[in-house]
């Protein structure tokens, strides 16, 4: 007896992919508001500190230093963040972790403005930086229960790209605005608020988060497979430290270029169009209908990347720096999309999460030692020297993905049909 097995997937591709199929996602605004605000907070959160810190200590570099502390904090323990909520929920876990990030952030702020010794802001920077909701991962996670597995995943990829990087360019300016004129610690004290409340109604929204794989008698089945273990992940957190290194070379040595050519308030406007280049790129892949894999894509979109990083120490004014600045950033989007992407195929959806928050926690660890090494190259060598960073961030990560990228291909999955995305129960198919 023949029968004949028709999915998601294949509806689905029946139709061109864009922003307005995905937005019309069912239960998709559900999570998509919350969720905004409740990441918000993450892109105030480093400069909040440094200028909280400035003000109180009139160090930069003690500024720094605790911002550092927090970015590295969180960068080590997001995963293992990723990895309970894997396992016991997204709301389980994001409940008390938005309480506890509230709470650390607030007496963080208290410290600095009672001037507490730097080890007693190094001490609260810990479980700040470790306690922020990884709102992004999360989000995505939900995407992929939403989409089960249909076109839109590249969509969904590229509009979190563009959130992220939207979040980054009103992040900072409201931090900014915060902390200037209405006080040193408004903008911590804002982000500690914004998570609390953004935080607790993302997780009030209990229909969307992924299912959590239970036994027989309703307890939470308990996975000790990490997404650490697969292959094709190691690569793509060292493909995304490398872009994390773009970021961050690109904070410090943009700054420290436009104070050389005394206009330092050119700064947020070459930053502003690296941003923008990278949403506008960002946009154009999710409207795309893609026929090239995404192994391929994500080796000539990181190639190019690299190309355009290299380029960037020899540019000797504002409007050639702004140009290549603009071309960087285009090139960033496509390198993240199609990471993002690529973890549907090599990932368990039980392991997703964690998954997503090993990339997210690699490009804040890329950024805080770029932010460190650039600093230093800055200081130490020509005005400029720091744009070296980017250049050897991307091109020592390219080679990674040259020499491994074979491990970027999904497991064969057999003769099945997949339901689901990631909940995959093979269909027999006569």
């Amino acid at each position: 007896m023949a029968s004949t097995v028709t999915t998601s997937k294949d509806s689905a591709a029946t139709s061109r992919p864009g922003y307005g199929r995905l937005l019309r996602t069912r239960g998709a605004w559900t999570f998509l508001l919350p969720g905004f605000a409740a990441r918000q907070p993450f892109a105030m959160l480093t400069l909040s500190i440094v200028l909280l810190v400035q003000h109180t200590t009139g160090s930069y570099g003690a500024a720094g230093a605790v911002a550092a502390v927090t970015g590295v904090s969180m960068a080590l323990f997001a995963p293992y963040t990723g990895r309970l909520a894997d396992r016991h929920g997204q709301r389980a876990v994001l409940v008390p972790g938005v309480l506890v990030h509230a709470a650390a952030g607030l007496a963080l702020t208290a410290l600095a403005l009672n001037d507490a010794p730097l080890w007693a802001l190094f001490a609260a920077a810990v479980p700040t930086g470790a306690s922020v909701p990884q709102v992004g991962p999360m989000v995505r996670a939900r995407w992929g229960v939403r989409l089960k597995g249909s076109p839109l995943m590249a969509t969904a990829a590229a509009f979190e790209s563009v959130t992220d990087e939207f979040t980054f360019v009103v992040g900072p300016l409201l931090a900014t605005a915060l902390c200037t004129t209405v006080d040193p610690s408004a903008g911590l004290v804002t982000e500690a608020a914004l998570t609390l409340v953004g935080g607790l109604l993302f997780a009030a929204q209990k229909g969307t988060q992924p299912p959590v794989a239970t036994t027989a008698d309703g307890h939470p089945r308990v996975r000790h497979a990490s997404a650490l273990r697969v292959p094709g992940v190691r690569v793509l957190i060292v493909t995304f430290l490398g872009i994390g290194s773009v970021f961050g070379g690109m904070q410090v040595s943009l700054a420290a270029f436009t104070e050389s050519i005394g206009e330092p308030g050119l700064n947020g406007v070459l930053y502003g169009v690296f941003a923008a280049g990278n949403m506008l790129a960002g946009l154009a892949c999710g409207a795309i209908a893609w026929k090239v894999a995404p192994q391929r894509r994500l080796v000539v979109a990181y190639a190019a990347l690299a190309l355009a990083a290299s380029a960037l120490w020899t540019a000797d004014s504002a409007l050639l720096l702004g140009a290549l600045g603009l071309l960087v950033g285009m090139c960033i989007a496509p390198a993240l999309i199609t990471g993002y992407t690529l973890v549907e195929s090599l990932v368990p959806a039980g392991a997703r999460t964690e998954a997503f928050t090993w990339l997210t926690g690699a490009v804040a660890l890329g950024q805080a030692a770029a932010v460190t090494f650039a600093g230093q190259f800055e200081d130490r060598l020509w005005d400029g020297a720091g744009f070296l960073v980017p250049m050897g961030g991307t091109l020592l990560a390219l080679a990674t993905l040259l020499a491994l990228r074979s491990r970027l291909a999904g497991a064969p999955r057999g003769r099945t049909v997949a339901r689901g995305m990631g909940h995959r129960e093979p269909v027999a198919v006569d």
